[in-house]
């Protein structure tokens, strides 16, 4: 029997970009070989960390399969209409630059600049709260199965506070993914300081957190689900495209510092500067499609539709099966992520 490989998870947030996880993780799932032993997610990736966790613990793998489809159902995947089929057409790059540029879109981008999310009173609900609640949190907070980590920031002092175990709740994962500008501030007791904080949204301060992955009892191959691009060669020139990319840039902030540690740690392990065992020597890998995600844009991040959601998991699968071709023997071994030429 092949050797089983214990991987964590990094599972990075970008909306309704989530999708892509989505279908990466089914792959992963469905190989007998992997195995999940952490998982640390930020918004989008916080629901679907929920989601396989929650599956795991309820009916193995194939819990966890049923539970990713149910949420990404709830998101409004696999509802095959008319749209969806003349979409097809167009292609994701099609419809991401119709809806940038519809006037549905542009007034509704406009408003959330200009009206409060607590101008709505009384009437405010967070949209994502019944997604959320329909998860047990009996499993996702279960001592079995894999650790899972949610990020959220911290609006009072500008930190990363990272959820986990009995902590994760709908209002550390509704923290997780709270956009302010879309969202009310979601606040929640902390302990430490005897007050209740108010949360934003974890991209912030680390999109996802790398480092509750560096336990001592936790593999040292992390494999990042990257649906945020690091690079755009296109210069951003509506405002549409230069708020996107002010977005990027900050929701990837957090995690390139977070990899620059780890190669300059790497180093010095190499060097023999530091001996291993005083620091972990961490194995980075990454799936990911920077081609699709420069062709969608921040509107397929926040309207979510069958169409765009059914080619993200498509292509999420695509990525995932294309690395574990290439580096699935690597795991264990190296790292798949040249860090000093791409984050130095």
């Amino acid at each position: 029997m092949a050797e089983v490989k214990r991987i964590n998870l990094a599972l990075q947030g970008g909306g309704a970009h989530g999708a892509f996880t989505w279908g990466a993780l089914e792959v992963l799932l469905q190989d007998p070989e992997i195995e999940i032993a952490g998982i640390t997610g930020t918004s989008a990736g916080a629901l679907n960390g929920a989601a396989l966790k929650s599956g795991l613990i309820r009916a193995g793998r194939d819990g966890a399969l049923e539970s990713l489809e149910a949420l990404w159902t709830r998101m409004g995947a696999l509802q095959g209409d008319a749209l969806s089929a003349w979409l097809t057409g167009i292609g994701p790059g099609g419809v991401a630059r119709a809806m940038e540029f519809s006037l549905p879109y542009v007034m509704g981008e406009t408003w959330s600049r200009l009206v409060s999310p607590y101008h709505y009173g009384p009437l405010y609900q967070n949209p994502l709260q019944p997604v959320v609640e329909a998860f047990d949190f009996g499993e996702v907070c279960a001592e079995a199965g894999p650790r899972l980590f949610v990020c959220a920031t911290n609006v009072r002092t500008g930190k990363a506070r990272v959820f986990t175990r009995d902590e994760i709740s709908t209002e550390a994962i509704l923290a997780s993914a709270c956009l302010p500008t879309m969202f009310q501030a979601v606040e929640i007791d902390d302990p430490e300081t005897g007050r209740k904080e108010a949360y934003w949204d974890g991209g912030y301060t680390g999109n996802p957190a790398l480092f509750p992955l560096f336990h001592k009892d936790l593999p040292d191959d992390v494999v990042i689900i990257n649906i945020n691009p690091l690079v755009r060669e296109e210069k951003p020139v509506t405002p549409q495209q230069i708020h996107s990319r002010i977005n990027e840039i900050s929701f990837n902030a957090a995690l390139l510092g977070e990899l620059r540690a780890i190669s300059f740690v790497q180093r010095l392990l190499d060097s023999g500067a530091l001996i291993e065992g005083d620091m972990k020597a961490v194995k980075v890998h990454m799936i990911a499609d920077d081609a699709l995600m420069n062709d969608l844009s921040v509107a397929t991040k926040t309207v979510p539709t069958s169409y765009i959601l059914g080619e993200l998991r498509r292509a999420g699968q695509e990525a995932a099966s294309a690395f574990l071709e290439a580096h699935k023997a690597d795991l264990g071994q190296r790292g798949t992520v040249d860090l000093q030429a791409t984050y130095r």
